[in-house]
């Protein structure tokens, strides 16, 4: 078995483009174009729904890392 450090497989999240599989309100279902991971993403803000018109099926998106954002 081969372990990758936390550190090195949070890089490559973030350096993955994915496409969206599946929005519900409170999920986003996305898989790695490269990797073929396939990776569900649960929305912190329930007063804010995702939408399929927001994330419709296909569209590609990237993963953006919150901790390297400066803080207020």
């Amino acid at each position: 078995m081969h372990l990758i450090p936390m550190s090195t497989a949070r890089v490559a999240i973030f350096d993955e483009k994915y496409r969206v599989i599946a929005v519900e309100d409170q999920s986003l279902t996305i898989r790695g174009v490269r990797s073929g991971k396939v990776l569900t993403i649960i929305n912190p803000d329930p007063d804010t729904p995702l939408t399929p018109a927001e994330y419709p099926p296909g569209k590609l998106i990237a993963l953006s890392d919150p901790s390297a954002t400066p803080l207020n």
